[in-house]
């Protein structure tokens, strides 16, 4: 285990701008996912976009301990593909969630986000899944300030999404980010108040919890050793942001004009601290 960077100013503006690219790559993409388009041009959408900005992607190449390097410059999980999915020819079809995740490098630091997709018209089931899953994140996010402890996160996060109806994964989580695209800590969205390790400012870190529609359990799918789906093919959906630990509460580093309005309770909980 390596042990927690804070960033300094420098770094932290830094963060700010590769998270803000990662951002605009989903901005870039809103306007072409619909029925009809392959994940793999959703990729070369993105490539392309990235070139344009001066970002690479953290992705492409990419290869962990274990694994093959990963093909693609983003990763598309459709339907029950819980994570990692990996862009192919396949159309996207009207009643299709799929949730595209970019991390960038600009300069050296990286910027990680990833965004729930609905195809058309989807189940109200479906589009259930999805919101439940964007409040899940924020839940865990309003928590972000100094003194909290990560497992605070992880309980807000699960303790809503089983109030939901819903059960989350448990085999993949969020991480620090900064100059590496995954640092410690671990980010867990699951756990037990006031465990874990303690938030100060400076922290950098992705809130990314996958959340499924069935039970939590997950599977590898084929070959490829990337791609994870639910274990029972029920749906699973997640969203991504990376956040910065400030002195008096947070800071989303991955908040973009085309980002989807924060909820209500996030707005409230904001004006009720500043009251």
């Amino acid at each position: 285990m390596g042990s927690i960077t804070t960033k300094d100013e420098q770094g932290i503006e830094a963060m700010r701008t590769a998270c803000r690219l990662a951002a605009e790559v989903l901005d870039h993409l809103t306007a072409h996912i619909k029925p009809g388009i392959t994940t793999r041009e959703i990729d070369r959408l993105a490539a392309e976009f990235m070139k344009k900005q001066g970002t690479t992607s953290a992705t492409l190449g990419y290869q962990p301990s274990g694994y093959p390097p990963y093909p693609a410059s983003l990763c598309t999980s459709v339907n029950n593909v819980v994570c990692h999915g990996i862009p192919n020819d396949k159309p996207l079809k009207k009643g299709d969630i799929v949730n595209v995740d970019v991390t960038v490098i600009k300069d050296g630091w990286f910027g990680d986000t990833s965004r729930m997709f609905i195809i058309g018209d989807a189940s109200i089931a479906a589009r259930r899944l999805v919101q439940v899953t964007y409040e899940a994140m924020w839940h865990g996010i309003v928590q972000v300030k100094p003194g909290v402890r990560l497992g605070d996160i992880g309980w807000a996060i699960q303790k809503f999404a089983e109030s939901q109806g819903f059960s989350v994964v448990r085999e993949f989580c969020g991480h620090g980010i900064g100059r590496n695209f995954h640092e410690e800590p671990q980010v867990l969205h699951y756990g037990k108040p006031g465990t874990l390790e303690e938030l100060v400012p400076g922290m950098t870190f992705t809130i990314e919890p996958m959340i499924n529609a069935g039970r939590r359990e997950v599977k590898e799918f084929g070959n490829d050793g990337w791609t994870i789906v639910t274990k029972d093919r029920s749906l699973s959906a997640q969203w991504e942001h990376t956040v910065l630990v400030t002195d008096t509460g947070y800071e989303v580093l991955t908040l973009s004009a085309g980002s989807p309005p924060v909820p209500a309770f996030v707005t409230q909980a904001r004006e009720s601290a500043t009251a």
